[in-house]
């Protein structure tokens, strides 16, 4: 298998996965909307799809490296700006006069400012680091890789949670003081970081036996496994595949 091909190859499996990341980050927006209960926990139903961006984050990363990662978070990134652009003004137009749906619809897309300055800031620091642990550790496993299925998976894995961790846990530490701070108090704030991050990290473990799987078709198909030797983490440096 080879380490690098051409990096201005687009493959038909990194469209359609950066088209479902765009969806998950869009669908999540909208369920944030709704709190929900889990025992004694309280979250948000986006935690439902959101935690999905974080494994085709990890998955782009493995097969096909930082450069094409630090791509697609910007991809996402734009794709959600424009769709809360987008409800923003359908939310300030006014309503017919027939229509009685203004307060309902109000609850989904009147996201307020300091709402959507803390997602947009948290997600991209939170998904940055996530891809940056990722190349990283692949890095420094390469040369104690394991050729077996067994070991791969193992080394995979490890990366997987791990950088899903520190991805989860720095979006949770800039999202939750700047959105809610002085909202609900301060002393529920660590509480309230540890139970996202640990319920997030949870789900992506729970996930790992199908990403593993992704993750081996997808280096199959593309006959890609980029190691990132030689590359710029700055992440605004969007043309360096």
């Amino acid at each position: 298998m080879q380490e690098n091909k051409s990096p201005h190859r687009i493959s038909v499996l990194f469209m359609l996965y950066s088209i479902l990341f765009c969806v998950c980050l869009i669908t999540a927006n909208v369920l944030e909307t709704k709190q929900i209960s889990f025992g004694p926990a309280n979250m948000t139903a986006g935690l439902i799809v959101f935690p999905i961006s974080y494994i085709l984050n990890d998955v782009v990363c493995e097969v096909w490296g930082y450069g094409r990662t630090r791509l697609l978070i910007w991809i996402g990134f734009a794709m959600n700006f424009l769709f809360v652009i987008f409800g923003a003004i359908a939310d300030w137009i006014p309503g017919a006069p027939y229509w009685h749906g203004e307060e309902g619809f109000h609850q989904i897309f009147g996201l307020a400012p300091r709402i959507a300055g803390a997602s947009f800031l948290a997600f991209i620091c939170g998904s940055f680091m996530n891809a940056y642990v990722m190349s990283r550790m692949k890095l420094s496993s390469q040369n104690r890789h394991p050729a077996s299925s067994d070991g791969f998976s193992k080394n995979f894995s490890a990366r997987a949670v791990l950088s899903t961790v520190f991805g989860e846990l720095t979006d949770s530490i800039i999202f939750f003081p700047l959105a809610l701070g002085g909202v609900i108090p301060w002393e529920e704030m660590p509480s309230l970081v540890i139970t996202q991050v640990t319920i997030k990290t949870l789900y992506e473990i729970v996930a790992l036996p199908v990403t593993i799987r992704v993750v081996k078709f997808t280096k199959s198909h593309d006959n890609e496994d980029v190691f990132d030797h030689d590359i710029t983490y700055n992440i605004f440096k969007i043309t360096k595949l």
